[in-house]
């Protein structure tokens, strides 16, 4: 019996890691570019899949942004139908113009992957990024001035969305092509300088020449760990929000929770669910024009890093797009509770308003 190549034998060990606790008869659908990263993820799952006792499709996005890009899709498409992966769909998309190219391309392509796994009632989406995808985004992360929740990185499970080559070489994926005789697409996207990510790609090889081979595996385990502290900070921060709800009844000024009244630092003394870790809080909207609120001197008294957080939960759940919440939006929100000298109102996307009034926090939709 041949010697399976090591690289195909790395991908299968972490694409059946990745997926063990998938029930029986799951359905997974592959997102598939056609480049070898995306290619090699979807030739060993469909390896894998009925072996473990599981579905498997895929769906190859169509951006429409280059030359016979929806030829490609379908001959992605085509190519999982031969490979047993069933279902099997090129998806179109409008790309906006809002976040940049990469940013409004990326939220179309999450649509559809979403909508997709919606039509054929997929329990799982599975993307190809690597560790070097993973180094990378730490060192975006770095560039822009993120705090911890950029640094942390992707995480391998997100909702629906898995990434089970997180821990594999980039170099691994190609070799997987080469030794399964699979013809990967090259995105010329992915060596244009106008896109920072691809900008950055020279640079880290730099780096790894100056400070070794290492440096890609070091920036994924930081992100690794980093990820684990703000999963638990992101944790105590909710279980705080959940005591700072304001009551009903009118709070004026002076009336709420003082450092020597009961309550202060509430929900940091006891033991989170960590059952749910990692998963952004939902927005929900605003259906009424306002949210019942905050007790701003309760939210004042959180420690700093449970505080920002609390606070940028509680704007997410008034219906503010994540994407588009910036450090400068919750630091204006944070200054109504830290830094209160009667300020007038923070100004998030989407038109909402937070407001500090009698000893509250509201948050007011257009």
């Amino acid at each position: 019996m041949a010697r399976l190549p090591p690289a195909v034998a790395r991908l299968r060990a972490a694409v059946r890691h990745g997926l063990a606790d998938l029930p029986e008869g799951s359905l997974m659908l592959v997102a598939c570019s056609g480049g070898p990263d995306s290619l090699a993820l979807a030739d060993t799952v469909a390896f894998c899949a009925p072996r473990m006792g599981l579905r498997a499709g895929l769906v190859s996005v169509d951006h429409g942004l280059q030359e016979g890009s929806a030829a490609r899709a379908a001959d992605v498409a085509a190519w999982a139908r031969e490979a047993g992966l069933d279902p099997a769909a090129a998806v179109t998309v409008a790309v906006g113009a809002d976040g940049g190219p990469e940013g409004a391309a990326r939220e179309a392509r999450y649509a559809a992957l979403d909508a997709a796994a919606e039509r054929y009632g997929a329990d799982a989406i599975l993307l190809g990024h690597t560790r070097d995808d993973q180094a990378e985004t730490v060192l975006l992360a770095l560039v822009r001035g993120a705090g911890p929740r950029g640094i942390a990185g992707m995480r391998a499970v997100r909702g629906r969305y898995r990434r089970p080559l997180l821990g594999i070489a980039r170099d691994d994926t190609h070799l997987a092509c080469a030794d399964r005789g699979l013809e990967p697409w090259a995105d010329p996207h992915n060596a244009d300088p106008r896109f920072l990510r691809s900008a950055l790609r020279p640079v880290l090889d730099s780096l790894v020449g100056v400070l070794g081979e290492d440096l890609v595996a070091n920036l994924a385990r930081t992100a690794a760990l980093v990820g684990e502290d703000t999963d638990y900070l992101d944790a105590l921060a909710l279980a705080a929000l959940d005591e700072c709800r304001a009551v009903s009844g009118p709070d004026p000024e002076g009336a709420g929770v003082g450092p020597d009244r009961e309550g202060v630092g509430v929900g940091l003394g006891t033991k989170p669910d960590v059952g749910g870790l990692g998963a952004e809080p939902m927005a929900a909207g605003l259906s009424a024009g306002r949210t019942a609120g905050l007790d701003a001197k309760r939210v004042a008294a959180l420690p700093t890093p449970i505080r920002t957080r609390a606070l940028r939960a509680w704007v997410l759940d008034s219906g503010v797009n994540g994407a588009e919440l910036n450090h400068r939006h919750l630091a204006a929100v944070d200054a109504l509770v830290a830094d209160w000298r009667g300020q007038g109102p923070a100004f998030l996307p989407g038109g909402i308003e937070i407001r500090r009034s009698d000893g509250r926090l509201t948050a007011s939709a257009p």
